[in-house]
């Protein structure tokens, strides 16, 4: 088994390094797939773990007791509430126009994890049969967003989305003076407002606490509730990383020069330069497998940012 998928994987190396004109793969060939396919399996893994988390915290939680949180996925409970439409097929139809913006706005490997993402959280809603865990109103609204919010942080670790609301949001974003945070805001507000009249007030209140204990969830899974993630990267091939990261991401990125210290008392002084972007929560798991494709002793630094203006974030999409 072992030496039927060395073959396999040889072969697609090879092929690769025929493609871009060599021809012998050389060891960083086969190390630079190898990355790519860990990272790949990764994200499937958790991806696979949003979907069914997911699952659960809807048609364990909130859909038997009519409850709804926010975003695209708010909207789909709303919708099903009204027009008893299956709620699995709303979640599709709803997210397909925001699957083509992510495929438009960030690229094509991520609207392709998100319509995975999205057509399997409708599968585990047919065919998966969760049990009703409680009807107890606070226990549904607290854990059914705490099982919701977590399947959709772990789906944008693992490189897509669950719920369009993100895509929504830094697409606007790019276009106007508001920040992802003021879009959601502002999306969600009217699905509770509507929430309010059409179902009941206090249903619409529960649903509230739902999606704030989504949002904490999701924030804790992420890492931090802001937007953006400013990233320091210290390496040897600082220039093929910056033109991965310009050409291949489509971001600006500052190189400013520095020395590195090291020893036991940080006398050894060599020069080198040192890059910083900023990137979007949504694009971190790429950057990452990409950063390591190059340089897998890559010093990489990661802090968050409330909000950026100008540059490279909100006026240039990926392609």
């Amino acid at each position: 088994m072992k030496s039927l998928l060395k073959g396999i994987v040889d072969v697609l190396i090879t092929r690769d390094a025929k493609r871009r004109g060599d021809h012998k793969p050389s060891h960083k060939d086969r190390m630079v797939f190898m990355i790519h396919v860990r990272q790949q399996l990764v994200d499937a893994f958790l991806i696979t773990a949003g979907m069914l988390s997911a699952g659960l915290g809807l048609k364990g939680f909130l859909l038997p007791n009519g409850f709804i949180d926010g975003g695209i996925t708010g909207i789909s409970l709303l919708l099903e509430n009204i027009t008893h439409i299956p709620l699995a097929a709303l979640i599709i139809a709803i997210n397909v126009p925001f699957i083509f913006m992510g495929y438009r706005n960030i690229d094509k490997i991520f609207a392709f994890k998100t319509l995975t993402a999205i057509v399997g959280l409708a599968l585990c809603l047919i065919f998966i049969p969760y049990p009703i865990v409680t009807s107890d109103k606070l226990l549904v609204a607290v854990f059914g967003g705490l099982f919701l919010g977590a399947g959709i942080g772990l789906a944008m670790r693992g490189g897509g989305v669950i719920d369009g609301t993100e895509v929504l949001a830094i697409s606007i974003s790019r276009k106007s003076t508001m920040t992802p945070g003021d879009v959601i805001l502002i999306v969600n507000i009217l699905i509770f407002s509507i929430a309010a009249f059409v179902l009941s007030f206090e249903r619409a209140l529960y649903s509230i606490l739902t999606y704030f204990a989504a949002a904490k969830t999701l924030d804790y899974i992420i890492s931090g509730i802001e937007e953006y993630t400013g990233v320091t990267i210290i390496s040897s091939h600082s220039e093929q990383i910056r033109k991965m990261i310009t050409e291949e991401l489509g971001r600006g990125a500052t190189i400013y020069q520095g020395k590195r210290g090291y020893g036991t008392h940080g006398h050894k002084l060599d020069q080198t330069e040192i890059i910083f972007t900023v990137v979007t929560r949504l694009e971190i798991s790429k950057l990452k497998a990409e950063i390591e494709k190059i340089d897998t002793q890559a010093f990489v630094v990661m802090h968050s940012i409330k909000d950026t203006k100008g540059g490279m974030i909100k006026k240039r999409p990926l392609h």
